[in-house]
Parts: structure tokens; C-alpha cells; sequence
């Protein structure tokens, strides 16, 4: 056979045997349908609770001395020889702070005392005297003229006593100025005094907090003020201290015309760490209401709203914004947004958006705040 005709018998023979291979291929099988979408995360779901819900009124200020007593020096141009306490020391009533230089003043107080007992002799002698012109006065013996001198000598006598007298107690007086006694108990707060310095009449030598005793002046808006009364509890924290329990003393009958606000004073039996002048936080505790909450870790904070992750009864999650108000430990109050019967996701909404599908088990087998991706069913 010539070429041309070999080449027609092979295409022949090919395309029979493609037609005899489509004749046996097999009839294709229909689409497998979709797999089942997976849950993204296992949770446990949780209601809000409803109870007693402590009310509270938050607030700042100062802490000061209750009151702080000025000690100073009563006499002048006395040298300060001696200071016997610091500032932090707690003193007692009459206690001795400081002497001043008594030398000359206690001079003065010998002198007067000699100058005292020579008149109180010399009023013996014409208190005698007297005596004697009276009993004999009488009789004739002596002069009126006489009489009236020993008479006039012994008033003028006893007024030299009584004047002496005074001027002893004004001496005694200007020697118990030299000692520098504390006016009241309590804790010395500042020292002025310096040894060697000559001191003068009202200067200032220590500050004295009265009792130890110390307050928190609270600065609460007016509009507040109507709410608060004397004996209420406070807790108060001080800056990088403590809690100390206080209660409110007064409420001040004015209000600062500039802020508006007014001060609550609050004593501060054990002020603990507290310390005058310290800035402090506090919180006065109005009673009780009623409020209903959720766990801290329920509640999801996405751009700038709180909200919490209510679970359907087909597993799906819808996110409802909450109204939020007073946070106490690990519980937030919920104002609006949610009835009593809904349920939320307990933790880790972080991790799952509106229309996720979510597999619930029971609060016991999951470990509280934590959650992850569920495995395959």
C-alpha cells in the first residue's frame, strides 16, 4: 500500500478506539454536598444574677490634721538652750518641748521673793503697831496724831505686800514662759525651733496634730451633697496605701462658688498609712438597692460600647449592647440591655463575632475565663 493510504487505515484505527473507550467509561457521580459548618469555640453560658447591690458615692480629696495646734513663744528676747522633740514625736499633755534661757528671770523671781518677806516683816511690825494705838487710843495716853501715823503705816505696809505678791507671780509667770510645754496630746507635725536663736513674743517654734487625730476633706458635687449625713461609713484609700475605715463627721454648710463642690469631713479613727496632706480616694456607702449583674469576663468592650454575647437556641451568637453602671470586685451591674431569662456567653467573647456558631457545655467543665477552639466533632 502506498503512504497516503497507510496513513488513512491509522487515523481508522484511532478514532475507533476512542469511540470504544467512551463506550465503557463509567457515568460520572453527582456533586457531594457541603460539609457542615464547625462550631467556632466551646463555651458555657451564664444569666444575669439579681441581689442586693451595695450603693456607693465615689469621691476625692485631702487628707489633713483634725486640728493643728500652734505652739509658740510667750516671752521676749529669751535664748532657746534646749529642744527636746522632733517632728514625728508623740507628746502628752504638759509635756516639756523646749527651755528657753531662765537665768535672768530667775533672778528677778529671788530678788522679788527677798524684797516680799522684808515687807511682809515690816507689816508685822506695823500690823503691832496699829494693835497698839487702837488699845490705847482710847485711854489717852497717846496722841491722835499718833494713833493715825501707826494706823496709815500699817495700810501702807500691807499694800507693799500685796504689790510685792503681784509682782512675784508676774515674775513666776515670765519663768514658766522659758518652758515651752506641749498644749495638748498628739504628734509634732513641724519644728521651727533651733537651738541658739533668740526667740520672740507669738513666733512659731513646733506644729501640733491634736490627738494624732487626722480627716479626709472630701470634695463631692453639690448636687450630691443632700444624699450624704453624719456617722455614714466611708472607705477611703490613700495614695499607695490601705483601706481605712472612716465615718462622716460634718458636711460643710457651704459650697466652693468656683467648682461647685462641697466638702464632707471624714474621721479617720485609724488612718493607717494615711499621712496629712496625702491625696486619697473614698467611698461613701449609701445602703443597699436592687440590681442585677454579670461577670466581668461576660461582658466585651468593642469600640467604646460594652456588650454581651446572648447564645439562640440554635447555638448562634448575637452580640446586645449593654447599658452598664456600678462595678463592685468582679461584677458589673447591667442598667438595660438584657432581661433576667437571657443567656450569655460566660468568657472569652473576645474571640467570636455576630453569627458565630458556638458549642455550649455545662459552667463545671470548663475552667472559668478561659476558652479555645472546639476540635472536630
Amino acid at each position: 500500500m502506498t503512504v497516503v493510504q497507510l496513513c488513512a487505515v491509522a487515523a481508522g484505527s484511532l478514532f475507533a478506539g476512542c469511540l470504544a473507550f467512551a463506550a465503557e467509561a463509567p457515568t460520572a457521580k453527582p456533586t457531594a454536598p457541603a460539609a457542615p459548618q464547625k462550631t467556632a469555640l466551646t463555651v458555657s453560658l451564664v444569666s444575669p444574677q439579681s441581689g442586693d447591690w451595695p450603693q456607693r458615692l465615689g469621691a476625692h480629696g485631702n487628707v489633713a490634721a483634725w486640728q493643728e495646734a500652734v505652739i509658740g513663744a510667750e516671752g521676749a528676747g529669751f535664748r532657746l538652750i534646749e529642744v527636746l522633740v522632733n517632728v514625728g514625736d508623740a507628746v502628752k499633755r504638759g509635756q516639756l518641748l523646749a527651755r528657753l534661757n531662765d537665768s535672768t528671770v530667775a533672778a528677778d523671781v529671788a530678788q522679788t521673793r527677798a524684797s516680799l518677806a522684808e515687807a511682809q516683816a515690816a507689816a508685822d511690825e506695823a500690823r503691832a503697831n496699829a494693835d497698839r494705838a487702837r488699845e490705847l487710843g482710847p485711854t489717852g495716853v497717846i496722841s491722835a496724831q499718833q494713833i493715825l501715823q501707826w494706823l496709815t503705816a500699817e495700810r501702807t505696809a500691807l499694800a507693799r505686800v500685796d504689790a510685792l505678791k503681784a509682782r512675784l507671780l508676774a515674775e513666776q509667770l515670765r519663768l514658766s514662759q522659758t518652758r515651752v510645754l506641749a498644749p495638748d496630746s498628739g504628734v509634732i507635725s513641724a519644728r521651727s525651733a533651733t537651738v541658739g536663736a533668740v526667740v520672740q513674743p507669738g513666733q512659731e517654734l513646733f506644729r501640733l496634730i491634736r490627738g494624732g487625730r487626722l480627716e479626709w476633706r472630701a470634695e463631692v458635687p453639690a448636687a450630691e451633697l443632700s444624699r450624704l449625713r453624719a456617722g455614714m461609713p466611708v472607705r477611703v484609700t490613700p495614695a499607695g496605701g490601705a483601706t481605712v475605715q472612716g465615718r462622716v463627721r460634718m458636711v460643710a454648710p457651704t459650697v466652693d462658688a468656683s467648682t461647685r463642690n462641697g466638702l464632707v469631713y471624714v474621721d479617720l479613727p485609724a488612718p493607717g498609712d494615711a499621712r496629712a496632706g496625702m491625696f486619697a480616694r473614698g467611698e461613701f456607702e449609701l445602703g443597699q438597692s436592687k440590681g442585677m449583674t454579670l461577670p466581668q469576663s461576660a461582658v466585651v468592650l468593642r469600640d467604646g460600647f460594652s456588650y454581651a454575647l446572648q447564645v439562640s437556641p440554635q447555638s448562634r451568637v448575637s452580640m446586645v449592647k449593654l447599658v452598664t453602671g456600678r462595678r463592685v470586685g468582679d461584677r458589673i451591674e447591667i442598667l438595660a440591655g438584657l432581661d433576667a431569662s437571657a443567656k450569655v456567653v460566660a468568657s472569652g467573647g473576645g474571640f467570636l463575632s455576630e453569627g458565630d456558631t458556638v458549642r455550649v457545655v455545662e459552667a463545671a467543665k470548663t475552667t472559668v475565663g478561659a476558652a479555645g477552639p472546639a476540635g472536630k466533632p
